[in-house]
Formats: structure tokens, C-alpha cells, sequence
């Protein structure tokens, strides 16, 4: 049947990336990542199918045994009119209870953050991946360029030989 949905975006397994925080990978070294649930009204789902949502601001905070993101910024869907709700509100993860606990211990006491990291639909659920994360420092943050310009060299060097 032509024109009938498999329900796999892109062919890609049934994942399709919908928003990145790439900035989170240069300010932080992130030392475990989670996958979790995000509770959404119908409209914001809506929205992140067609990509209008942005992690950049965004971070996660627990309070009172439930994890939240602030910041994550889903735009308005067009045809949604009233139904909308605030781009900016605080949106519950859904996490199990103990890793909850076990994240909230971390933070307050090894002096780690939580970040989002990725939002993706996976078979037609919206996911959010966070990070555990401590801060860099800007000597780290010099380190992690000049190795980036280091491996594009070499990468730039092995494509020159190969051509010949």
C-alpha cells in the first residue's frame, strides 16, 4: 500500500532525535546518563513531533521525591489555541522512585548537576536522556578543543592519504 506509515521515522528503528544540548558535553563532563519518561499535555506532544522544542536553558531539579526539568522550551503548537500551555513550565520526569532518591543523594552531596542532554521520540513515546553531571574547568574545556583540532588533523591527514 503506498503512502502507509510503519510507524518507524526515517527507517531509523523507531528513534528520531528531536532535540540536542550539546552545550551540556562542552560545560560538563557527564558521568551516567538516564532515559526517562516526560509527563506532556497532548499539544506539547504534538509540538515535539514536529522538532519545536530546545533543551539549551534547561536543567533538572528533584523536589519532594519527584524530578522536574525547568527551562525546556516546547513552542506553542499552531492549531492548538486554547488547549496550549505555558513553552516554559515545569515539566515531571518519570523516573523510579530509587533512582530518584539516588540521584538527589549525588547532587547534594558530590556536588553534581542534572542536565538534559537529548529529547527523541522512541516508538512513538517522547524521551528525555539526562546526564549526571560535575562543571568543568576552563583549562578542561581548552583540553577537550585542542584534542578536537588535533583528531580533525589527523582525520584530514588519513582522508589525503587515501585518496592517493
Amino acid at each position: 500500500m503506498a503512502g502507509k506509515s510503519t510507524g518507524k521515522p526515517n527507517g531509523s528503528g523507531g528513534m528520531k532525535l528531536v532535540a540536542n544540548n550539546k552545550k551540556a558535553y562542552h560545560d560538563y563532563f557527564i558521568e551516567e546518563k538516564y532515559e526517562c519518561g516526560i509527563e506532556l499535555f497532548g499539544t506539547e506532544v504534538k509540538s515535539i513531533r514536529q522538532g519545536k522544542c530546545s533543551i539549551k536553558e534547561a536543567y533538572v531539579s528533584v523536589d519532594r521525591g519527584q524530578a522536574y526539568v525547568e527551562g525546556m522550551n516546547i513552542s506553542p503548537y499552531e492549531k492548538g489555541n486554547i488547549f496550549n500551555r505555558d513553552p516554559l513550565r515545569r515539566r515531571r520526569l518519570l523516573l523510579h522512585k530509587r533512582e530518584i532518591m539516588k540521584l538527589q543523594g549525588q547532587v547534594q552531596v558530590k556536588g553534581y548537576t542534572l542536565m538534559p542532554l537529548q529529547v527523541y521520540l522512541k516508538n512513538g513515546l517522547v524521551k528525555v536522556e539526562i546526564g549526571l553531571a560535575k562543571g568543568k574547568k576552563l583549562y578542561d574545556k581548552r583540553d577537550d578543543l585542542k584534542k578536537k583540532a588535533v583528531m580533525r588533523e589527523v582525520e584530514k591527514d588519513y582522508k589525503a592519504q587515501m585518496k592517493f
